[in-house]
């Protein structure tokens, strides 16, 4: 166990108020001192020992037999399955995990296991977060080594945490970032060790599919409307530690080095989406032929939802593809530039899935199927360019099927058509040419109107 690591539990461990305490808390100490006289080599603990491995070592272990050994010897127990019994207890509630399975279990045969930080046993840390869970599995993506890749259950935790947390992902992002950097600098074998320990207290805590969460009936959650001030005294004294208090410093930092806008370009910027959007806002600017809002006349919608667009309407498609797609005249003339260069399954993926999320639920699942083997099955008649990443979330998600199973996929196809055929859409002669007959129209509409309104006067 490194010191570092045993120094910060060390810590922990002094600030519980015995005020405070839980049935859980005296399971937890006793647990605890079963731990710290297992981990004492001097006064007849398990030895902890580096074991070597093909081509690499693995450092800091012991093995399952050993530790029930220990327990049948050193607790006066006879039979060895409630030794095995008390320490796969111990296991799942995350003071020793094996290193090469997330399945908190304690084996009687040469499974290597590790014991776990004091600062991440139950009685120290807090309840964490959704975030703190998310900031754990973006640092996993950005470490790009093959035993830190992430699972899938892992993955799909991760995509829906970010769709979560979209307006503050860039924090979360650069916490992890930050907690990356910080551990590059330390030993690879310190490093290995405390991977494995954050690891293991996610194992606990977001555990994998089908395993038996031990915290789903903590007594400290049964408490919280009766007493949540003392929640909230927990989580407050949590969250003060020195560990917390260094990331926010480092974030910090990070700002202070950050490129900043000035003022002056947001407001440029605001008042040129202001300016471009202005005559397309029915309150600021008058609409032909009449304005809804202050009359009756509903002209302007059969207008708005005609096939046959005006110059009004055309020239708004140039602004984004967003635009573009909002519009159905707009989603035609796109589908028919894309036919032209071969390349109409992006847009017809695109808009199958948006047909999708406004499916009823129970025909979800069926159309779902549909779309992966028009367009993503091998030998798909429709077959769209996807990377690998986005494909293997995908196949995953459509394992249990939802109207958001092709969220990645959707996102990664509009990219492509917004960085690619838009920009060829907008310089090609079906939108420069619909652009052009469109204003010629306009024009010779306002000068009949003017000759009409001429006339009449005389």
């Amino acid at each position: 166990m490194e010191e570092g690591s045993r120094d910060q539990g060390q810590q922990c461990v002094g600030t519980t108020d015995p005020e405070e305490d839980s049935p859980n808390t005296i399971i937890y100490r006793k647990i605890e001192d079963v731990i710290m006289r297992l981990q004492d080599e001097k006064a007849g603990g398990v030895a902890i020992r580096t074991v070597k491995s093909f081509l690499s070592k693995i450092p800091s272990v012991v093995s399952g037999a050993d530790i029930v050994q220990w327990l049948m010897k050193n607790l006066s127990i006879e039979d060895s399955a409630e030794a095995i019994h008390l320490g796969s207890l111990i296991a799942a509630l995350g003071y020793l995990f094996p290193i090469s399975d997330h399945v908190l279990t304690l084996k009687d045969d040469g499974t290597l296991y590790r014991f776990q930080a004091p600062y991440f046993w139950p009685s120290n840390c807090w309840e964490p977060e959704n975030t703190d869970y998310a900031i754990y599995l973006c640092k996993r993506t950005m470490q790009n080594k093959a035993r830190l890749e992430l699972a899938d259950y892992e993955a799909e935790n991760l995509a829906r945490l970010q769709r979560a947390f979209a307006r503050k992902w860039e924090f979360i992002f650069m916490q992890a970032e930050a907690q990356v950097k910080i551990d590059r600098k330390k030993d690879k074998a310190e490093r290995k060790i405390l991977d494995s320990q954050e690891r293991a207290f996610w194992d606990v805590h977001r555990p994998v599919p089908g395993c038996v969460n031990t915290t789903e009936m903590d007594i400290r959650k049964c408490q919280r409307e009766k007493n949540p001030q003392k929640v909230k005294k927990v989580r407050k004294k949590a969250f003060s530690d020195e560990w917390s208090l260094f990331m926010y410093i480092s974030f910090l930092n990070m700002q202070l080095d950050r490129h900043c806008m000035k003022m002056s370009k947001v407001a440029d910027s605001l008042m040129s989406y202001t300016e471009q959007f202005m005559v397309y806002d029915p309150l600021a600017s008058t609409v032909e032929p009449s304005n809804p809002w202050i009359s009756d006349d509903m002209t302007f919608w059969d207008l708005e939802a005609s096939r046959d667009p005006s110059q009004h309407r055309v020239k708004k498609w140039g602004f984004s593809l967003e635009e573009a797609l909002k519009d159905p005249a707009g989603r035609d003339a796109f589908l028919k530039f894309l036919e032209s260069e071969f390349s109409s399954e992006n847009l017809r993926f695109w808009l199958a899935v948006q047909d999708l999320k406004r499916r009823p639920l129970e025909n979800v699942a069926a159309r779902a199927q549909e779309i992966w083997q028009e367009f993503l099955a091998e030998g798909a008649p429709s077959s769209i360019n996807l990377d690998s990443h986005s494909y293997e979330l995908t196949s995953h998600n459509l394992k249990d099927p939802g109207r958001y199973s092709y969220e990645d996929a959707q996102e990664h196809i509009f990219k492509l058509m917004k960085s690619d055929s838009y920009a060829r859409f907008l310089r090609s002669n079906i939108y420069q040419d619909l652009l052009l007959a469109r204003k010629n129209l306009s024009t010779f509409l306002a000068q009949n109107c003017t000759q009409t309104a001429f006339f009449s006067k005389n």
